[in-house]
């Protein structure tokens, strides 16, 4: 890993920028580090990563939502059982659409949703604030990597300038 130190110094500020708004407006920290996960995960770049990462952890969301209140719904175990697998073989099978085609995403935003038991307001927008928190770390590792590249260069050049 060829720029280990800008990827190191975006990925802390910026981490450290988030748990701190995460605190003071009261929203689950975790949630957004998924969020941020996502980001990086998937094979898109730039917006439309974050935009990967957002489309598939909302479904994700919506499935466990579906499968929570169905199961409540329904009030059967055995049901519930048949409802998850019916579920999350339509999860997989949505990947068929280039927008949803990152599997994983779905899951974690289900998982996300399990883990705070369907409480939408809970999830989603620290979830979204941590697809662009990824972009946000991407972006500025870029531009580190662009001025430590062109600082490296100016520092080469004097040096041969003295000689």
């Amino acid at each position: 890993m060829a720029h280990r130190w800008q990827i190191a110094i975006s990925a802390g500020l910026l981490a450290s920028v988030w748990a701190g708004i995460a605190d003071v407006l009261h929203l689950v920290t975790w949630v957004g580090f998924l969020g941020c996960s996502t980001f990086f995960a998937q094979t898109e770049t730039g917006v439309k990563g974050m935009l990967m990462a957002m489309t598939t952890n909302l479904s994700g969301v919506f499935w466990g939502w579906l499968i929570i209140a169905g199961s409540s719904a329904l009030g059967s175990p055995i049901i519930s059982y048949a409802l998850t697998g019916i579920v999350t073989a339509f999860m997989c099978l949505q990947a068929s659409n280039k927008n949803f085609a990152f599997i994983p995403g779905t899951f974690i935003g289900c998982c996300i949703t399990f883990a705070l038991n369907a409480d939408l307001a809970a999830i989603i927008p620290p979830l979204m604030i941590g697809a662009i928190l990824g972009y946000s770390m991407s972006l500025l590792t870029s531009l580190l990597i662009n001025f430590t590249g062109k600082t490296a260069a100016s520092i080469k050049d004097d040096a041969v300038k003295e000689m």
